[in-house]
């Protein structure tokens, strides 16, 4: 006979447990994976028996588990341990340095990647590094800079490794940079698409398959670390399926997975769309796997053509007359097979010609019961969100802006930014949506800088972009990343809560999520992670119970284990010095030259992006005001 009490309870805590019917709660029971009881710690701790683990959660305050509805872990994790994350990195002067002694220790012929989610208007400097820098540190190591998804830093070592000459030609979509001499500088451009860079990324050298499970192993702790617990998994180019979702699948099998992930297959082959999702509907059945490694359906991606992409440093790219026909023959096919689907959106202008193809098909075949959704739609407008919510659909917001958003204003001007994407809206006319990164590449994965730019409506260098009116509070904003997830894994009512029935995800954060000072939200991190009743990852007073050891980061030179992951927290006397105290930051920001040096303006980049003068350009902005302290 089986044991009939709680494998593991947690008491002695300050429960958030974001269901209505009992909003409060100091103890949980867990079994088999799900909580069997919320309540006060009388009566939770009288169902205990002699084999139950009891855990005490020191009064701190507890949050259900982060569900990123939009990442790449299975890409991520991959090359995890090869990158150097500049993430969260408060100084450039910091990161160089990091840069420096990263190169040092980088046996040949192995690179040094800078590969994240972030951007020069982190630094207190606000600017990125120069190739002549980059090429001062290495000149003999190849260095490969990924700057979100507009463009690429290669010093000389790189340009040599990929072959990249006079003679090479650019692909449609991109741009090499070159000198007067017609040689290539080190400067790659995805005008508008960043294929070229992903492609040249991909020349790399690449981790044997088990340090790839090691890889991958320390991004999902990585994750953990920052109260993540579950992820929708977007698939994404290069990401070939089954081959590259081996590792994922070594870890099923191994019982090692501490990062739910749903995944959706994205398809692989340019004017060959239609066959792959003809394959995969064949051989893939929906929601095949577990609670831990599920499918998910097909996107984000579709068809090529529908590929509006991202970077507003460009102008809006329009889709060709095509995009139609070629959606059209894939979402026959998923709708027929009921499979979910996802797909990239940034603009408007697509969304609307895609409806135009999903409520073609509806009147054939209706869409109800699938759970389809636009990923972005950062300039949605109001008859789009309508249009979605006639058919059922839902949109997955992410965190872009808050990388993107000076860009975004330096093209479209202030008033544009004010509701990009218009998420209040969204949740007033009652659609299904949530929030995400779209990590690792185009943001960090940092959830609480989601939450930050939700809550506070600001960059990560600082900038408002959104008045009051279109500000999330805080509770909101935590169901976009816990309940209001699972709509889009089609688990409602078996995740995003801490309830009875419910899937055990919960963390404790390092500060009480709604009582820190809005300022502090994106410094947060997690103290306890919990997943499935397991303790996957704890540090501090919670150490002792953490029940994932992990070797050690693989190869040695791995930047993971000198730096650790965003904001470099593996080395908190160095970098992560500036990075993870926000008073430390407030007076690096406050010494920054440009405070000093401008009488004008003092410290006030933000200002300057949020106007609606042309901060960008310098001959009538700095010009006409006779100051440069924007210019370093």
């Amino acid at each position: 006979m089986s044991d009939p009490h709680p494998d593991a309870i947690f008491f002695n805590g300050q429960i958030t447990t974001l269901d209505r019917s009992k909003p409060v709660a100091s103890a949980v029971a867990v079994k088999a994976g799900r909580f069997v009881a919320v309540g006060d710690d009388q009566e939770v701790l009288a169902l205990a028996g002699d084999k139950t683990r009891r855990i005490d959660l020191k009064r701190k305050s507890v949050l259900p588990g982060l569900f990123d509805n939009h990442t790449h872990v299975v890409r991520g994790g991959l090359n995890y341990n090869m990158e150097l994350r500049w993430d969260g990195v408060r100084s450039l002067a910091d990161a160089l340095d990091m840069l420096k002694r990263q190169v040092a220790i980088t046996p040949a012929p192995q690179w040094v990647r800078v590969v994240g989610g972030f951007t020069e208007h982190q630094f207190v400097e606000k600017r990125l590094p120069t190739l002549a820098e980059i090429n001062a540190i290495a000149p003999d190591t190849p260095v490969f800079l990924l700057h979100l998804y507009d463009r690429a830093l290669l010093n000389g070592a790189a340009l040599r490794a990929v072959g990249y000459t006079k003679d090479t030609q650019a692909p449609p979509g991109g741009e090499i940079v070159r000198d007067a001499g017609g040689n290539p500088t080190g400067l790659l451009l995805a005008k508008p698409n960043a294929t070229i860079l992903y492609a040249t990324l991909a020349k790399g050298p690449k981790l044997p398959l088990d340090y790839q499970v090691n890889s991958t192993r320390h991004f999902m702790r990585e994750l953990n670390r920052l109260g993540v617990t579950g992820v929708i998994d977007a698939g994404g180019g290069f990401q070939n399926y089954p081959e590259d979702y081996e590792v994922i699948q070594k870890l099923a099998d191994a019982n090692q997975i501490t990062v739910r992930l749903a995944y959706n297959l994205f398809t692989q082959k340019p004017k060959q769309e239609k066959e792959d999702f003809l394959n995969w509907t064949r051989s893939v059945k929906y929601k095949q796997g577990d609670d831990y490694f599920r499918h998910n359906g097909a996107g984000e991606m579709l068809v090529y053509s529908a590929a509006d992409f991202e970077d507003f440093r460009v102008e809006r790219p329009d889709m060709p007359p095509e995009m139609e026909g070629e959606l059209e023959e894939v979402v026959r096919v998923l709708v027929q097979n009921k499979w979910p689907w996802r797909l990239h959106a940034t603009y408007d202008e697509t969304i609307s010609r895609a409806l135009d193809v999903f409520e073609k098909v509806n009147r054939d075949t209706p869409l109800t019961g699938i759970n389809w959704f636009f990923d972005h739609a950062e300039t949605i407008s109001d008859k789009s969100i309508d249009r979605i919510a006639a058919l059922g659909g839902g949109i997955a917001v992410q965190h872009r802006m808050a990388y993107q958003g000076e860009y975004f204003i330096e093209r479209y001007g202030a008033r544009a930014a004010e509701a990009t994407p218009p998420v209040k809206r969204i949740l007033e006319k009652g659609v299904k949506v949530s929030a995400g990164t779209d990590a690792t590449r185009v943001a960090s994965y940092n959830p609480w800088v989601s939450l930050s730019w939700m809550i506070t409506g600001k960059t990560v260098g600082g900038t408002q972009m959104y008045p009051q009116r279109n500000l999330l509070d805080r509770e909101t904003a935590l169901r976009m990343w816990t309940e209001n997830v699972a709509w889009f894994s089609n688990e409602e009512g078996q995740r995003g809560r801490i309830s009875v029935g419910q899937l055990a995800d919960f963390i404790v954060p390092s500060k009480d999520f709604f009582k820190v000072p809005e300022d502090e939200i994106s410094f947060l991190s997690s103290h306890l992670t919990v997943v499935g009743g397991r303790v996957v990852y704890g540090e501090g007073e919670f150490a002792q119970h953490d029940n994932n050891p992990l070797p050690p980061a693989m190869p040695d030179w791995s930047p993971t284990r000198l730096f650790g992951g965003y904001a470099a927290w593996g080395e908190p006397d160095g970098a992560g010095k500036n990075s993870l105290n926000p008073a430390r930051y407030r007076s690096m920001a406050a010494a920054c030259g440009c405070g000093t040096s401008c009488g004008m303006h003092g410290h006030s980049h933000a200002d300057a992006w949020a106007s609606n003068v042309p901060a960008s350009d310098p001959k009538s902005f700095f010009g006409a005001l006779g100051c440069s302290c924007w210019m370093a």
